[in-house]
C-alpha cells in the first residue's frame, strides 16, 4: 500500500491531528477491506492516491464554511466523505448509503478517528428528507440522473464561496450528459492540481443547483 506521504506532499497546510487521522486510515482500511470488500482489491496497493487524494480533489475546487452542512450521497466506503470530514473539522457531514454492510466499516473509521462532525444513514438518497449546503459523490451514477435524486436538497441562502450545489468527482468525456443539464456547471482538472498519471482524465464537476432552472453556461474558470 501506498503512504500517507502522498496526501502531505500536496497538503503541507495539514495539523498534527489531521496528520495522523491520514496515517491511520490506511491500516483501518486494509483491516476491513480483508473482511468485506470496501475498495476494489486491485486498488487498496494505491489506496491513498485513488481514494483518498482523489477525494479531497474537492479541496482545490472548494473551502467549506466553518458550519456548511454536506451529504456524501453513495458514500461507499466512506469516499469522499471520510476524507473531507478529517479536512474540515468544522463542517457537518451527513455520509448516505444503502448498503448497511459498508456503513458498518465506515462506522468503525469515524469512531476510531474520533471524527465529531460525521453522521452516517443507511438510507437511500431519494429518502434524505434534510436540505444541504453541497451534496458530493464519487461517480455514483450518471449525472443527469444524480441529479433528479438530489433536486430540491439544497439550503438556502448561500454561505459559501460558491453558489449552494452538487460536487461530483468523475472521469472520462462526459459533455454530453452536462448538455443534458439546465443549470450552472463548472469543471475542474485535477491533473492541474495533482501530477500523476491517475489524475490525467480525473475532473471535479460543479452543479449550481438553484430553487429554479438556469440558463445553461459555462462558469468563469475563477470563483
Amino acid at each position: 500500500m501506498d503512504s500517507a506521504e502522498i496526501i502531505f506532499k500536496y497538503f503541507p497546510q495539514l495539523n498534527e491531528q489531521q496528520r495522523e487521522r491520514f496515517m491511520r486510515l490506511g491500516e483501518i482500511y486494509a483491516d476491513w477491506n480483508a473482511k468485506i470488500n470496501l475498495i476494489s482489491r486491485k486498488d487498496i496497493e494505491f489506496f491513498y492516491e485513488r481514494h483518498v487524494l482523489h477525494s479531497l480533489g474537492i479541496v482545490k475546487f472548494i473551502s467549506f464554511a466553518p458550519g456548511a452542512s454536506v451529504m456524501d450521497a453513495g458514500t461507499g466506503g466512506g469516499f469522499p466523505g471520510i476524507p473531507l470530514s478529517i479536512f474540515f473539522p468544522q463542517v457537518n457531514f451527513l455520509l448516505v448509503d444503502s448498503v448497511g454492510k459498508k456503513l458498518i466499516a465506515v462506522r468503525d473509521v469515524i469512531d476510531k478517528l474520533g471524527l465529531e462532525n460525521v453522521d452516517i444513514r443507511n438510507e437511500r438518497i431519494e429518502k434524505i428528507s434534510e436540505k444541504f449546503d453541497f451534496i458530493v459523490s464519487r461517480a455514483l451514477m450518471s449525472l443527469p440522473e444524480f441529479e433528479k435524486f438530489v433536486r430540491g436538497k439544497f439550503q438556502s441562502p448561500n454561505k459559501n464561496s460558491i453558489k449552494n450545489g452538487i460536487i461530483y468527482l468523475k472521469g472520462g468525456d462526459f459533455h454530453e450528459e452536462l448538455n443534458q443539464i439546465h443549470g450552472n456547471w463548472k469543471i475542474h482538472e485535477l491533473i492541474d492540481d495533482f501530477d500523476l498519471p491517475f489524475f490525467e482524465t480525473k475532473k471535479v464537476v460543479y452543479l449550481e443547483m438553484g430553487s429554479s432552472p438556469l440558463p445553461r453556461t459555462l462558469l468563469p474558470q475563477s470563483i
